[in-house]
């Protein structure tokens, strides 16, 4: 006879990666609730290193699926190969009818998941949306209980990496372990409204080398936030030659790193400064010293949470308008956030946390 495999719990992962960062504390919620239980997470190949962070994940499957189409046979093929792993629940984050449908397809017994679009008998323990919506760690977290439960205080997210990650990524990045590392996060996969101009963040960068020369500033992004952060670095040049100032120790390092090199620079930095954006979330996890700048967002929605953190924001009438370009034109919400009202945040973190 065969033995029984060990019963054992999905987590399928939203496609964000701010969102799956948000989402560990669900996964210690169910640890602490069947220890005895594996935790598997299926993920998209863009998010799946961030879930290789966290101590409660015992293997990330990542997803074959295109982005768009239903691509129905090959979900039936993929919850036939997971139906043997002997789930005896899975939590499904994305709010999508196809994600639903795999644990339904894989005979998972218990789906727990929100409404979504409308997703009765794909999810048999449905929770729904609360209106005002509430920020993103307890909105996942509350899948751990059943429907309706009270609200109760949720651990914060938490991501851990190693000493030897840290010492490769510097290594390839060709940072020096040695010298202060501050690390910028220009990009915002969201759009454009979201990014605070790359002449301020150059002008920041200028603040930072003149209060601290040995500083390092490694400038993080994914491939499309490349000529944001190619900006910035061109920026900071011409303006430290305009004053006859050495220019910033800039590494432009958006689309040279693998994300999970990002995590660990970001572990390794004294301070982060980012926009509304996956890596923002990821230094918060990580508990490094970060400045979060909103414009088009909602501060309160998925504040930064690491022990020393601050939100700016202008908090215009116009503002969150929660679009991808301002559609005033104006993008006043970002423009007017001078780089002196954030360097003023900025440096008593820099002068505590060296």
């Amino acid at each position: 006879m065969s033995a029984v495999p060990m019963p054992r719990t999905l987590v399928i992962s939203p496609n964000w990666i701010g969102d799956a960062v948000m989402a560990q504390p669900l996964l210690a919620l169910l640890r602490a609730a069947h220890p005895e239980r594996p935790i598997d997470v299926l993920a998209p190949p863009s998010v799946a290193p961030v879930w290789r962070q966290m101590a409660e994940v015992d293997q990330v499957l990542e997803t074959p699926f295109r982005h768009g189409p239903l691509q129905l046979r090959e979900r039936w093929r993929y919850a036939r190969q997971l139906s043997k792993r002997g789930y005896a629940a899975a939590y499904v984050l994305p709010n999508t009818l196809k994600y639903a449908l795999i644990p339904w397809l894989a005979g998972i017994r218990q789906r727990v998941g929100y409404k979504g679009e409308s997703r009765y008998g794909l999810i048999n323990v449905m929770h729904f949306d609360d209106v005002p919506p509430r920020p993103m760690v307890p909105f996942y977290a509350a899948l751990a209980r059943a429907p309706q439960a009270p609200l109760q205080p949720v651990p914060r997210p938490v991501l851990q990496v190693s000493a030897e990650q840290i010492a490769a990524a510097c290594a390839r990045a060709g940072l020096d372990p040695q010298r202060p590392l501050v690390a910028f996060a220009p990009g915002a996969e969201f759009g454009s409204a979201k990014r605070w101009p790359a002449t301020h963040f150059a002008g920041l960068a200028q603040a930072i080398a003149a209060a601290h020369p040995q500083a390092q500033i490694a400038l993080l992004g994914s491939p499309k936030d490349k000529e944001a952060c190619t900006q910035l670095a061109d920026a900071a040049v011409a303006a430290a030659a305009a004053q006859g100032v050495p220019a910033p120790a800039l590494f432009n390092l958006a689309g040279a790193t693998s994300l999970a090199e990002a995590v660990a620079l970001i572990a390794h930095a004294g301070a982060v400064v980012s926009n509304d954006s996956g890596l923002l979330h990821i230094a918060s996890a990580l508990n490094r010293p970060v400045i979060a700048i909103y414009g088009p967002t909602d501060p309160g929605h998925a504040p930064p949470f690491a022990d020393v953190a601050a939100s700016i924001s202008l908090r215009l009438a116009c503002a969150p308008c929660k679009q991808r370009e301002c559609p005033l034109g104006h993008h006043d919400c970002m423009q007017k956030i001078a780089p002196q009202q954030v360097w003023q945040t900025l440096q008593p973190m820099l002068a505590a946390h060296p």
